[in-house]
């Protein structure tokens, strides 16, 4: 037993001191008053510890602490005791170390008056090691301690790195993330297009294998009666002399436009019955021209529009000039002031330019080649009108032209906006034709077919009520004076004559054709009228635009 104890000391039972750990490393506290310089010699003596040892360490705060030494926990045990935490009968230790907590300094304890002296307080036995009782020091090993963690550089350092890590596989899953949004989005919008392009094409009726609802529109629309709005235009030259003459046609219908270009030997009936030349009715003034074309062509033109060059130069520059592909070259002329045009294509033309292309023709060319020309400059000028219909107004009124009165700026203006916008589509929605005739002035078949009846829309098959028949005669026999017998028999019988001109072959039998059942009748009045059996009629196709046609054979013979 440990005599040390003061029981009169008051402060005994306060203070409470570090005095070791427990086997699981928490510190363990309890009474351990200040002693008085006079008892350590005697505390020494009787336990025989050095206090500059072990014992100075934990029981002596008055010492500066020293730092411990790295512990070897494979090398110490402790067994707990109560009341203070080790058993002073079984400690053993080869490298003995008990981490200490500093405790602050305390001023020295006075000395003790004279007097009789109290007893001292209870002093805690200091450990005794293992060796000293003849036992072996127990074997622990480090997973059975637990120390308190003290973070140091090593372990921030862990810690920052393995933010780093994360934040930056973060960033890459976010990167991989975004790359497959950005994939999938691509993908969605390239889909939204081909299926928008093929449902385009599908309803526009382009696609080789499908028929669309525009083309079936279309299709129904082009195969019903069908409404156009057509001018004719006269071009004069005024510096070298000659005309050219052109139909544009816009087709409300179809929403599509022409211009028909039409050869200056078209022959065109007179008042007299008798035919002549498109160009030499127009240079003689062009009275009547526009209902000869309707009778030759089986039309409704609207209006007449003479143009002469001056003011076709006019609205070339009003529009900012026109561009176009040009087949050749045409050179200056100092006498007629025109300047030279270079061949090739999306050539700039400006008004004069313009005017010298379009009525150029090369000595020896056909007819065609200069209709070639104007139509592309007539082309050019419709894509330049504006869409506006009060806009294209102004630009006709800016040229100073006085108008046909069958044709005012605003019709013409109206019309022109139309064709303008068809123009600016492409081909698909404008088409320009030259209209080929035979020799004898007379269409040839492809061009009553292709051009005539599909373009302008030339047919007699809705004539009025009361109105003369329009007759069509095409010589089949080879003989002019059969022709000019039944030509002679047709004007006598009220008819109206169209010139069919002569056919490529001959044929024995006289035939007489009609389209539509509506003009039967007719045709057997025909018949009777040219002395023909009623077996000489039969429905078929017409070569000449006319009610009814009839194309003599050797059989016919004049009465």
């Amino acid at each position: 037993m440990n005599d040390r104890q003061e029981p009169y000391d008051p402060y005994a039972a306060q203070e409470q001191q570090l005095i070791g750990y427990d086997a699981y490393g928490r510190p363990v506290y309890g009474q351990v008053p200040a002693q008085p310089a006079q008892y350590e010699q005697a505390y020494e003596q009787q336990y025989g510890y050095d206090h500059q040892g072990y014992g100075q360490q934990a029981y002596y705060p008055q010492q500066q602490p020293q730092q411990p030494a790295a512990p070897d926990y494979g090398q110490q045990e402790y067994t707990q005791a109560p009341g203070y935490g080790y058993d002073t009968q079984h400690t053993q230790q080869t490298q003995q170390w008990i981490p200490q907590q500093a405790a602050p300094e305390q001023p020295p304890a006075p000395a003790p008056a004279a007097g009789p002296q109290p007893p001292r307080p209870a002093q805690v036995p200091e450990p005794r090691r293992a060796e000293e009782d003849g036992q072996a020091a127990p074997d622990y090993r480090t997973e059975q301690f637990a120390f308190i963690d003290q973070p140091d550089e090593d372990s921030e350092d862990v810690i920052d790195w393995l933010k780093f890590t994360e934040s930056r596989t973060e960033r890459r899953e976010e990167a991989r993330r975004r790359g497959r949004n950005r994939v999938v989005a691509l993908i969605v919008v390239l889909a939204l297009f081909v299926v928008g392009g093929v449902g385009y094409l599908w309803y526009a009726g382009k696609l080789p294998f499908l028929d669309g609802p525009g083309q079936k529109k279309d299709s129904a629309a082009a195969a019903g009666p069908q409404k156009r709005d057509m001018i004719v235009v006269h071009l004069h030259n005024t510096k070298k002399g000659g005309t050219s003459t052109a139909l544009l046609v816009d087709n409300v219908t179809t929403k599509k436009g022409a211009t028909v270009l039409l050869p200056n030997t078209l022959g065109v009936p007179k008042d007299d019955g008798t035919a002549a030349g498109l160009g030499k009715a127009v240079e003689d003034g062009g009275v009547g021209v526009r209902d000869s074309l309707d009778s030759v062509l089986g039309t409704h033109i609207g209006g007449t529009w003479r143009l002469d060059t001056p003011f076709l130069e006019n609205l070339v520059e009003l529009v900012g000039g026109i561009e176009t592909d040009t087949d050749t070259a045409v050179p200056a002329d100092d006498a007629a002031k025109t300047p030279a045009v270079a061949q090739g294509q999306k050539q700039h033309l400006s008004g004069a330019m313009a005017v010298a292309y379009a009525t150029h023709r090369a000595q020896g060319e056909p007819e065609a080649k200069q209709l070639d020309r104007l139509g592309k400059v007539l082309y050019g000028v419709l894509r330049k009108i504006p869409g506006d219909a009060k806009s294209a107004t102004v630009t006709v009124e800016s040229m100073g032209q006085i108008l046909d009165p069958s044709l005012n700026a605003q019709a013409l203006g109206a019309l022109l906006a139309r064709l303008g916008e068809h123009a600016k589509e492409g081909a698909d929605a404008y088409r320009t034709d030259v209209l080929a005739v035979k020799p004898d002035g007379t269409l040839t078949d492809d061009a009553n077919k292709n051009v005539v009846k599909e373009v302008l829309g030339g047919s007699f098959t809705a004539a009025q009520a009361g109105t003369a028949p329009r007759v069509g005669l095409k010589d089949a026999t080879g003989d002019d004076k059969t022709q000019v017998a039944a030509k002679a028999a047709l004007l006598n019988g009220g008819y109206t004559f169209v010139d069919g001109g002569k056919a490529d072959k001959t044929q024995p039998a006289t035939q007489i054709t009609y389209q539509d059942d509506a003009q039967r009748a007719k045709a057997v009045e025909v018949a009777k009228t040219l002395g023909l059996p009623e077996t000489a009629v039969k429905k078929g196709e017409n070569a000449v635009n006319a009610d009814v046609v009839v194309t003599l054979g050797k059989d016919y013979k004049p009465s």
